[in-house]
C-alpha cells in the first residue's frame, strides 16, 4: 500500500488502470524481434518508476554504466506500471517472458508470494558474496527475506533493495508563517495547528480516499497506540490481534473526527495521491503526511514556497520498511547479466545519486549527501530505522488486503460507523490467519 504518468510523477504507485493485454504487447513484440535472450549479450530489464523521479535517475544511470562495463550486451528496458506489474506478475514471470531482473513489491502478498510459487531466484549466495547480508539493517532487509511459507523474515533472500522509504509529514512554512502558526512539536501542537488552519478557512490536511494514503493515515493513527509486539503481531502473526481493541479503535474514531472538524475533507474520498500532491503543491492545503517517494518530484514541481519535512509527531513508529527491491524471475534467461546489473544500484556511486535526488539510499549515509533536505530526510530515516521504528505497511499481511483498506478507508470517509469498518478490515485478516493453522 506503498506507492504514482502525468506531470504527477512524483510516485512510485501509478495507480493507473492497466490490462493484462498492454502488459503483454511489448513483450510479444521483444520476443519476436530476435532479442537473443539467453545468449548472455541481452539484459532484459523492468521498472515503475518515472522518469523526473529519483529513483528513476539512479536506475538510468545504473543502466548507462552497466552499458560501459558490459559494451557487447543489449539492454532491452521496458517503463511499466506499478499496477501492471503488481496485477500481472505472477501470470508472465510463470511464462518464457519474463525479463532478466525487474523491480518488483515487497510483502508476503507480492514477493512472499511469487517466492512461495517458485516464480523468484534465491539470491542468498550473491547477497552474501557482497556482504549486503550485513550492511543492510536487520529491519531494513526483512522484507527481502521470506521462509518456505512465503513470510518475510525469512533466512532466503529473493530480492535486493537499493533505498528505504517511511512516512513523513511536510509542511508549507509559508502558509505557516503567513497566518501565524508554530510549526509542530509533538501530537498537541499539531492538533492546534489543524485547529487554527480550519478556523482561518483551510483545510489543513491534504488526502486522497481513491488511493494508498487515506489507508496509510489510519494505519499511522494506530501505530501511534501500538507497541512492538502489536506490530509484530498484525505483520508477523506472532500473537492474536484485536481490531476492535485500543490501536485500531481509537485511529477509526480519531479519523472520523478529523472528519466531523473538517481536518480532512469528505469529498476527498474519490482522489487519487497524484491528486493529494497537487493540494500540497497549489497551496490548497499546509499539511500532507506521506511517503518520502513524493519527496523529488516535490523538490522539482515546487518554485514558490518554501517547504520543509519532519517525522509525523504524533508517533514513534511510521509506516516504512526497505524500498521495493530486484528480484530475477526463476525463468529469468541471463541471470549472471542481473546480478551484475543490480551490483552496480549498489555502489557508492549509485546510492550517492539516490541520496542527492532526494530517496534515501540503503547503502550511503547521510553525511555522503550534500543537500541539506535530502541529508535531513536520510537523518530520519536512519533515526526510525535505529529505533525500530519502521512498521511496514497495513495491507501487507494478506494477500488482496489493500482493495480491503481502500474499500474501508472509503467507507468511513463516506460515513461508515467505525466498529463496522474495524469489521470490514478484520475478516479477511482472520480468514487469512486462521488457514495458517
Amino acid at each position: 500500500m506503498n506507492n504514482p504518468p502525468t506531470r504527477t510523477a512524483r510516485s512510485r504507485s501509478l495507480l493507473l488502470a492497466a490490462s493484462t493485454l498492454a502488459l503483454l504487447a511489448p513483450l510479444t513484440a521483444c520476443g519476436g524481434s530476435g532479442t537473443g535472450a539467453g545468449d548472455g549479450k541481452t539484459l532484459r530489464l523492468w521498472h515503475y518508476e518515472q522518469q523526473d523521479g529519483a529513483l528513476s535517475k539512479a536506475w538510468d544511470a545504473s543502466i548507462a554504466e552497466f552499458k560501459k562495463t558490459h559494451p557487447d550486451v543489449k539492454v532491452v528496458f521496458e517503463r511499466k506500471t506499478f499496477d501492471q506489474v503488481q496485477q500481472n506478475a505472477g501470470m508472465i514471470l510463470n511464462s518464457d517472458k519474463a525479463p532478466d531482473v525487474m523491480e518488483y513489491n515487497k510483502g508476503n502478498a507480492t514477493t512472499g508470494l511469487l517466492a512461495e510459487q517458485g516464480l523468484l531466484t534465491d539470491l542468498t549466495p550473491f547477497v552474501k558474496e557482497h556482504g549486503w547480508d550485513t550492511a543492510i539493517s536487520e529491519r531494513a532487509s526483512v522484507t527481502a527475506r521470506y521462509d518456505a511459507k512465503g513470510e518475510m523474515g525469512g533466512d532466503k533472500w529473493y530480492g535486493v533493495p537499493n533505498y528505504g522509504e517511511f512516512v513523513l509529514t511536510y509542511y508549507n512554512d509559508d502558509l505557516f508563517e503567513k497566518h501565524g502558526i508554530a510549526k509542530p512539536t509533538d501530537f498537541k501542537t499539531f492538533e492546534a495547528a489543524l485547529a487554527k488552519f480550519k478556523a482561518a478557512g483551510i483545510t489543513p490536511l491534504a488526502n486522497a480516499g481513491n488511493d494508498h494514503p487515506a489507508g496509510h493515515w489510519l494505519y499511522l493513527l494506530a501505530l501511534s497506540r501500538a507497541t512492538d509486539a502489536w506490530v509484530d503481531d498484525y505483520q508477523l502473526y506472532k500473537g492474536k490481534v484485536d481490531f476492535h481493541g485500543p490501536e485500531m479503535t481509537y485511529a477509526v474514531n480519531k479519523y472520523q473526527e478529523w472528519l466531523d472538524k473538517g481536518y480532512f475533507e469528505k469529498k476527498d474520498v474519490g482522489l487519487k495521491g497524484s491528486d493529494m500532491t497537487e493540494q500540497f503543491v497549489s497551496q490548497k492545503r499546509p499539511i500532507m503526511v506521506g511517503g518520502n517517494w513524493w519527496f523529488g518530484g516535490l523538490s522539482t514541481d515546487i518554485k514558490n514556497f518554501s517547504w520543509s519535512t519532519a517525522p509525523y509527531p504524533g508517533s514513534e513508529k511510521t509506516l516504512g520498511s526497505g524500498g521495493n527491491h530486484w528480484v530475477i524471475p526463476t525463468r529469468a534467461k541471463n541471470k549472471k547479466l542481473a546480478e551484475d546489473f543490480i551490483a552496480i544500484t549498489m555502489s557508492d556511486k549509485i546510492q550517492k545519486l539516490i541520496g542527492q535526488e532526494g530517496s534515501v539510499p540503503l547503502a550511503a549515509k547521510a553525511d555522503t549527501v550534500t543537500d541539506p533536505k535530502a541529508k535531513g530526510l536520510i537523518s530520519a530515516f536512519d533515526t526510525y530505522q535505529a529505533d525500530n521504528g519502521l512498521a511496514f505497511y497495513p495491507d501487507w499481511p494478506v494477500t488482496g488486503y489493500y482493495d480491503t483498506w481502500l474499500a474501508s478507508t472509503q467507507n468511513l470517509m463516506n460515513g461508515s460507523e467505525p466498529d463496522t469498518v474495524l469489521d470490514e478490515l478484520e475478516a479477511p485478516y482472520d480468514s487469512f490467519v486462521a488457514t495458517r493453522s
